[in-house]
């Protein structure tokens, strides 16, 4: 028998008793209904959905009348949980489903007169091993394009069984979506028409890992299955260790076309209304402290610097102001947090601050004290960024395969003071463009001494880093930096653990003749292997000699 709570007049029963959404202009209310299998949830605005009483799965989400959720697959945390204990609560403001397997917990939240339902996720170390929510979308019902959109009845798979390409030799893949995860507050799509949209708005990610330059999938916009995702930690070009504890809100928001409401956003979102509700390990904002910073000298104007804050229990940023520096970072859980100022993706500058709860810290202005780009060079290729930007194919690489057509040849010797910077590859692997070699000239002077020459990496795969040689000298091998020990270049993440690597070049290698060119020649060494695009590899950050 089925079970109705809440107030009728706010639901809507259409042919052979099915729940359809109530008009919003009459709903007063939120309701829910059992149906044997699930628990039904309308929100007295345009949208119902099912939960699974079984296992916790968004197993339906109609949008005026519409189906959009499917292709023959749940939409659910992870890959979906199993067996759970699955119950409901609420009133008719709000009604909370409640997913508890083992010591994971998901939480379904929705809000009368809303068509969004608002999620949390908590999570320990003993619970699952990745941590994400998929939304699996019907087939045919959202509009795609981009790179992670592609055709998958003609797509070809081209590499690990999700990246592909198309017929028009551009590639395509689910890992496709050119994004940092400061620089999207929403992703999704709409209906052809532009008459419906589906829109997963992020959390804020204080418990993610990464920090704000972190790309990872958002979307899967294939034909055959389309996807919408939160990630909070995923095994691929990751830095961080996971963090545990509460994760959320992140919202699944349906609309008549246009953008989610900017109230939804990370940096916007007012959550007072669940302080009441029993999230497990929920903080209000009252519970939660503020660190604003004067500003800081030493910066290069023609970049921009974010500020952010770690450690092992959470993770934010804020960007600071180009005039001054100053910012700001709201909402923060109480703790002590590594502060690192970044110049564009790369840090110049590490400190510690204490957050305490209904408090503001101040930071006095902070003064930049580690840009390597402040120490003159004899030349420099690029600039110190933390980002390989400017390179050859660099803005292609972060939604597109290496092999994609549109990349340029990734050869390209460099002539100092005759090539542009946009002339020297981005990546550089063993078994695709090794040797690369840079022509310099010096100075008698400058070839009467030792230098250093310094290379950057923004990433290393695969153990990948040089052995350089200078005319006929050759350096010794440096320890491998840190590797992110899965794909990173190949998925469009240029950036995992940045390296630092310096060689001292004695005056004995450099010609005397200074009509001469020197020659230095790049060779990435490794003690792994690989092939072509999956053979060890490096991103370039910047090269220079002082």
């Amino acid at each position: 028998m089925t079970k109705r709570r809440t107030l009728i007049k706010a639901v809507g029963v259409g042919t052979a008793g099915a729940l359809v959404a109530a008009d919003p202009a009459a709903a007063a209310s939120v309701t829910w209904t059992d149906d044997g299998s699930n628990y039904v949830v309308t929100t007295g605005a345009n949208l119902v959905f099912k939960v699974s009483k079984t296992n916790g799965d968004l197993v339906s989400f109609v949008y005026r009348g519409v189906e959009y959720q499917g292709y023959g697959k749940n939409s659910h945390v992870e890959s979906g949980l199993g067996a759970s204990t699955v119950t409901i609560s609420g009133s008719t403001a709000t009604v909370m489903i409640k997913v508890v397997y083992g010591t994971l917990v998901h939480y379904y939240v929705a809000r009368a007169g809303e068509n969004n339902i608002y999620m949390w996720t908590y999570k320990d170390a003993n619970s699952t091993t990745m941590q994400r929510y998929i939304v699996r979308l019907k087939p045919g019902a959202l509009s795609f394009s981009g790179g992670d959109a592609w055709d998958s009845a003609t797509a070809t798979t081209i590499e690990s069984g999700d990246v592909f390409r198309a017929t028009d030799g551009t590639t395509r893949s689910k890992h496709y979506s050119g994004k940092r995860v400061m620089d999207f507050d929403y992703v999704g799509a709409t209906t052809a028409s532009g008459t419906v949209g589906i829109w997963m708005v992020r959390s804020n990610h204080e418990k993610a890992s990464g920090g704000p330059f972190y790309r990872s999938l958002l979307r899967s916009g294939s034909t055959a299955s389309p996807d919408l995702y939160e990630i909070v930690w995923y095994n691929m070009a990751q830095t961080e260790e996971q963090r545990y504890g509460l994760h959320g809100p992140y919202v699944l928001a349906f609309t008549d076309g246009g953008a989610p409401a900017s109230s939804l956003y990370a940096r916007n979102i007012d959550t007072s209304w669940a302080d009441g509700l029993g999230i497990q390990n929920h903080v209000s904002a009252s519970g939660r402290g503020r660190v604003a910073g004067v500003g800081l000298n030493g910066r290069d104007t023609a970049y921009t610097y974010t500020v952010g804050f770690a450690n092992s229990a959470a993770q934010y940023w804020a960007v600071a102001t180009a005039s001054t520096g100053y910012f700001s970072c709201p909402g923060m859980l109480p703790g002590s947090y590594t502060l690192t100022v970044y110049k564009d993706e790369l840090p110049v500058y590490t400190g510690s601050v204490t957050v305490t709860a209904g408090g503001t810290t101040t930071v006095n202005t902070i003064t930049i004290s580690s840009d390597p780009s402040a120490t003159a060079a004899i030349w420099r290729i690029g600039d110190w960024t933390g980002s390989p930007k400017g390179f050859k194919n660099a803005d292609l690489m972060t939604y597109a395969h290496p092999s994609d057509n549109r990349a340029a040849s990734w050869t390209g010797n460099f002539i100092v003071g005759t090539t542009a910077v946009s002339g020297f590859p981005c990546y550089q692997w063993v078994g695709v463009n090794n040797g690369l070699i840079v022509y310099f000239k010096l100075t008698a002077a400058q070839a009467a001494a030792a230098h250093t020459l310094r290379i950057g990496l923004s990433a290393s795969f695969a153990g990948g880093r040089h052995q350089i040689t200078v005319n006929s000298w050759t350096s010794s091998i440096p320890a491998a930096p840190s590797s992110s020990g899965t794909r990173s270049l190949t998925v469009g993440a240029y950036r995992s653990y940045t390296a630092f690597l310096t060689y001292t070049v004695p005056a004995s290698a450099f010609l005397t003749d200074t009509s001469q060119w020197n020659i230095l020649k790049l060779n990435v060494v490794s003690g792994s292997s690989g092939d072509g695009y999956l053979s060890p590899g490096l991103a370039f950050d910047c090269i220079d000699l002082i």
